[in-house]
């Protein structure tokens, strides 16, 4: 077994290796007939004229392509700014587009040979060393030697895991042109799916839909004899697969909306965009559905969900973001910060990230009505500040690149809005709570070091107080993790919810009143 599993560990490496070298493979070659077809007719002329001195010249990589690229189009601008001439300035960025249609390389010609020998080579060797884990040992969840392991305790490879994350995002948020050949290689995948050729926020929810799906794999033979989690991980399977990847892209191939119709603002952020409002007003009746549906969830279905389930129900069962957290995330949940220090961050950060999504969503809305007589151009910068900030840099760079670093659970407790606005419903007004047994607690701190929220689980159970956080996303970990069956995740009534006067020694109590 350890044979395949090695092999397994070398075809999933040597993917890897070629999905990371394959965007420096190929050749570029621009014409004037590509800048045209890319370009909008408003800026054809001047675009021709920028890119003439690349016309017909051919480059052996997309990192000279790209820098001849820029070279020439920001002298045009920065001449056009020194000059004041800010009407003729080209703000739209290009240099995705164009390189991608100025490829000539091997990609473009064979796009499932090269996809098969990156992603799908990797899917069966993350296969081959999944499906033999824990095979003949009895059920349980084990965290053998987790400490020990260079990948999941802040070592090297974790590092170095961390560091490749970290600048995967970045490429991809803000350099897409340099990835050029990996969209290529899933551009027959689009036009199937959705009718369109594939841009790199097609790749990115390709390769991020296949990782809950593998890593989710893992989690049933981790967590096999579990119910509660083998349920939780196949729903996040499916919402993942079915309503963030799926649906979505066949709306497009109906000439509808590109709309995930789990998510819900302000995880959302840009639900309330003119572009998007526009959209879904101008889409018929499924247009109008949609934005019925994500005004209805916004404000009735998460304070009734919550309440009667928790936020368990949106951040471990439906959420893409809680869906790759549990899956991909998972072997990295203890390296969560349980300290005082963190979780006052944390609730500063979180609030202060909601509070900012709610006064720039009124500050849109408003600008929406009043014909954008309030902020004019302004309105583009808010909402390309927000979706720098929060929505790449901090939900992507870092939400996921510092998974080995800080664990899995970055993102969703330091600066999810959404999670934030669950939370205070879940901490004030709802049935959900974990129950602890006091008498019970041998103080061996497995549920602290696994909540993946920073929870001290193991100071709430010495004390038999109930856990009634506003963090707590209900995964269920600490109570699977607990060896004497103390914690228990309940809906029950209000009454009794908050229990915080109980002190439990031994079997008997002692209450302290203040």
């Amino acid at each position: 077994m350890k044979i395949m599993q090695k092999i397994g560990l070398g075809l999933f490496l040597l993917a890897m290796l070629s999905f990371s070298f394959l965007p420096f493979v190929g050749s570029y070659q621009l014409e004037a007939d590509i800048v045209r077809a890319e370009t909008k007719v408003i800026h054809q002329e001047a675009m021709l004229e920028i890119l003439q001195p690349m016309d017909g010249k051919s480059y052996d990589s997309n990192i000279r392509f790209i820098a001849d690229f820029n070279e020439y189009f920001n002298a045009y601008n920065e001449g056009l700014k020194k000059a004041e001439e800010w009407d003729r300035v080209i703000w739209d960025d290009y240099a995705f587009a164009l390189t991608k249609a100025a490829s000539t390389g091997p990609v473009g010609e064979q796009p499932y040979l090269y996809l098969g020998f990156t992603v799908l080579l990797g899917v069966i060797g993350a296969l081959l060393y999944i499906l033999p884990l824990y095979r003949g040992q009895p059920e349980g969840i084990k965290n053998d030697g987790i400490f020990f392991s260079s990948m999941k305790s802040r070592g090297l490879i974790g590092i170095l895991t961390g560091s490749w994350l970290i600048l995967f995002y970045i490429v991809l948020y803000w350099f897409p042109e340099y990835l050029t050949n990996l969209v290529l290689m899933v551009d027959p995948l689009s036009m199937t799916l959705s009718g369109n050729p594939a841009s790199q926020w097609f790749l990115y929810g390709f390769v991020y839909t296949l990782a809950i799906l593998v890593m989710g794999i893992r989690m049933f033979r981790k967590y096999r004899g579990n119910n509660y989690q083998m349920i939780r991980t196949a729903s996040v399977m499916f919402f993942q697969l079915a309503f963030a990847f799926m649906l979505p892209e066949i709306l497009v191939l109906l000439n509808m909306p590109w709309h995930d119709f789990k998510n819900i603002w302000p995880l959302d952020y840009s639900f309330f965009y003119e572009y998007r409002l526009d959209g879904m007003l101008g889409s018929g009746a499924l247009g109008m559905f949609m934005l019925v549906w994500g005004i209805i969830l916004i404000v009735l279905g998460v304070p009734i969900f919550t309440y009667f389930y928790g936020k368990r129900w949106y951040c471990s069962w439906v959420c893409g973001c809680g869906g790759l957290a549990e899956t991909l995330g998972d072997p990295y949940r203890q390296l969560s910060d349980k300290s005082l220090k963190s979780w006052k961050i944390e609730r500063y950060l979180i609030h202060g990230v909601l509070v900012f999504a709610v006064v720039m969503t009124a500050v849109t809305l408003a600008n929406y009505f009043m014909e954008f007589e309030l902020l004019g151009y302004a309105t583009n910068e808010l909402h390309t500040v927000y979706g720098f900030m929060i929505g790449s840099a901090f939900a992507g760079v870092i939400g996921t690149g510092f998974y080995p670093l800080m664990g899995n659970r970055v993102w969703c407790r330091f600066g999810c809005p959404l999670a934030a606005y669950l939370g205070l419903v879940q901490r004030f007004k709802s049935r959900f709570r974990i129950t602890t047994n006091g008498g019970q607690c041998i103080s061996c701190g497995n549920c602290s070091t696994y909540c993946e929220m920073g929870i001290d689980v193991r100071w709430y159970a010495q004390r038999g107080q109930n856990i009634v956080r506003s963090s707590c996303v209900g995964c269920g970990v600490c109570s699977a993790v607990c060896p004497r069956g103390v914690l228990k995740l309940e809906n029950a009534e209000e009454e009794g919810r908050i229990n915080d006067m109980p002190i439990i020694i031994g079997n008997k109590s002692i209450s302290i009143k203040s």
